[in-house]
């Protein structure tokens, strides 16, 4: 560990700024406010991804600028610079969702290129919306220097007849629309409702999975997961936040002291106890693959296999981030985890305490309401469940949780992207007992690999959630639920045998078993492979194009690397 041979606080800005020969440096920082003090200060990087394009980042200009007064009053120099963020609920169902994975990227790849291009001895990132988290978290595990998330917080429920609503409400209701349950008038007033103010989307979906997971890990403040955009307790953790990095700059705990193999484990383990994400699987590997730690998507079935599925958070329950919180937040079930021997409690945090160190502080037990303990939990294992067989030799993802429909044999109806599967939902086309297959929308097909929440949503809202199921080569929102099956692999477009698929072909998936497969032989499969051709890409120039290239297999992590 570093802390071993503590490296020097300025270890990266002393290159910056020491020495005559630096004296043009010196004078661009002075005219951007620098002190002839703060030349002998650590310089800290505070990556801050406020924008108006989504409610999830709308309010954190405000929460960075308390993080730098913060990084300030700690005796360290604040940069703060900015980086993009998609918004998931707004693009979804459209072209420019392919976008949306590919952004972790270039919020990856921005963070990286600042901090490391200005010398920056350490780093906190302000985020909120899904891809924001992993690609902070990438980046941190790149770079090496101390780095800390911080979480916006999550947007509370709106209210409509008096039932709490959010945005999984609304696409599910568009399918309720296109099948005549509900009026225009009535979506519209959910509408109006559904998205009170600032913060991430409410449910247990892909921002507060993630804000958990890392919790978790040790790489933010503990407590600070939980804790809703609009309260105030969250400018106090913005501000806080400049002391522990300080104290990991003075103690030189870096990223890959705390993101280790057992970390990793840790958050894993309470993304399954909290009924996380799918994209979990997709976000986590791609993690470990930057901080060089050994994971596999086959460690997410051993360790959804021995967890205990501890919430009743949409989309698979009654309830909300907001309610976790009011229930003493991620600390509570971390600590149901610790006391069955699930978590390790000697993984080192950003405050340069253990797991189990941290811990302490939280004393509140469960409700049995929002959290179950342990020892009595909604279900005996974890609510994600790695599938493999002869359609995902790779694997593929499924969310048990909140579904009793873990077994299903069926035809497959067959759509190359999005769009035509959609429609054929809304249509009516889709009967009880089909098999949605939607393919040519994975890493490099999409590319981008769009979620699917407009189809899923749609699929709900029709009443075909628990008598049809999704299989694609893309993924899906947090806010989806019942049988969909995602991130299968290989995918269409490389060949895989999702792309093989015709209609009619019947298709078994068994969770129970964790199997996924069509009911060919292997000898009809490797004929149908002599005849396939890979389509022409969707795009040739631009950004997606670079991305669709250079992106790996979502069985590891769909990250992208100049090695393929």
């Amino acid at each position: 560990m570093s802390t071993e041979t503590r490296q020097d606080p300025r270890h990266k800005s002393k290159v910056v700024v020491d020495g005559p020969d630096r004296a043009p440096a010196r004078s661009m920082l002075r005219a951007v406010g620098l002190q002839d003090d703060d030349f002998n200060k650590p310089f800290v990087a505070i990556a801050n991804l406020a924008s108006d394009v989504t409610p999830c980042n709308v309010h954190l200009d405000r929460l960075a600028h308390k993080v730098k007064q913060g990084v300030r009053d700690a005796n360290s120099v604040p940069f703060m610079f900015g980086t993009i963020t998609i918004s998931d609920g707004i693009s979804m169902g459209t072209e420019g969702m392919k976008a949306s994975l590919v952004s972790r990227e270039v919020i990856a790849d921005s963070i990286e290129t600042v901090t490391f291009g200005e010398g920056m001895d350490g780093l906190i990132v302000v985020a909120a919306c899904d891809k924001n988290m992993p690609g902070a978290m990438m980046a941190m595990a790149r770079l090496n220097v101390p780095s800390l998330f911080f979480y916006g917080g999550a947007i509370l429920p709106g209210s409509y007849k008096g039932d709490d609503i959010n945005i999984q409400d609304m696409f599910e209701a568009c399918g309720a629309y296109s099948r005549g349950n509900l009026s225009i008038e009535e979506l519209i007033a959910m509408e109006r409702v559904a998205c009170p103010g600032e913060g991430a989307c409410s449910g247990m979906f892909t921002a507060n999975t993630m804000s958990s997971a890392i919790e978790a890990m040790g790489m933010s403040i503990p407590g600070a997961a939980s804790i809703p955009a609009v309260d105030p307790r969250n400018e106090d953790m913005a501000t806080r936040a400049g002391q522990v990095l300080q104290n990991m700059l003075e103690k030189g705990i870096n990223p890959r002291d705390i993101m280790t193999r057992k970390a990793f484990e840790n958050a894993i383990t309470v993304a399954m106890a909290m009924g996380g994400s799918t994209n979990v699987v997709l976000h986590m590997l791609a993690i470990a693959h930057e901080a060089n730690v050994p994971l596999t998507i086959d460690d997410f079935t051993e360790i959804g296999d021995r967890t205990p599925y501890l919430t009743d958070l949409r989309p698979a329950g009654r309830y909300v981030m907001a309610d976790v919180d009011k229930a003493g937040g991620v600390p509570v079930i971390m600590n149901q985890l610790l006391e069955a021997g699930l978590l390790h409690g000697d993984c080192l945090t950003v405050t340069g305490k253990t797991i189990a160190e941290n811990l302490q502080e939280f004393t509140t037990k469960p409700d049995s309401r929002v959290i179950y303990p342990a020892s009595s939990p909604r279900s005996a294992t974890g609510g994600l469940v790695i599938l493999k067989g002869n359609l995902a030799p790779d694997g593929a993802v499924i969310k048990v949780a909140g579904t009793k429909h873990v077994q299903h044999e069926g035809p497959a109806r067959v759509f190359d992207g999005e769009r035509a599967a959609f429609d054929a939902v809304v249509n009516g086309d889709i009967k009880d007992g089909d098999v949605l297959i939607i393919r040519y929308e994975g890493p490099k097909g999409g590319p981008g690999m769009q979620e699917m929440l407009s189809v899923t949503g749609a699929i709900m809202g029709a009443g075909l959630g628990e008598t049809t199921m999704l299989i694609t080569d893309g993924r899906f929102s947090g806010a989806t639920r019942g049988p969909c099956i995602g991130h299968v692999a290989p995918e269409a477009m490389v060949g895989g045998p999702i792309g093989l698929l015709r209609e009619g072909d019947i298709v078994v998936m068994d969770a129970g078993k964790k199997q996924l497969d069509v009911k060919l032989s292997d000898a009809e499969l490797a004929q149908r492979a002599t005849e396939w051709k890979a389509p022409p890409p969707n795009y040739t120039t631009g950004v997606l194009a670079k991305y669709a290239k250079m992106v790996s297999s979502a069985s590891i992590g769909a990250v992208t690397t100049a090695d393929l």
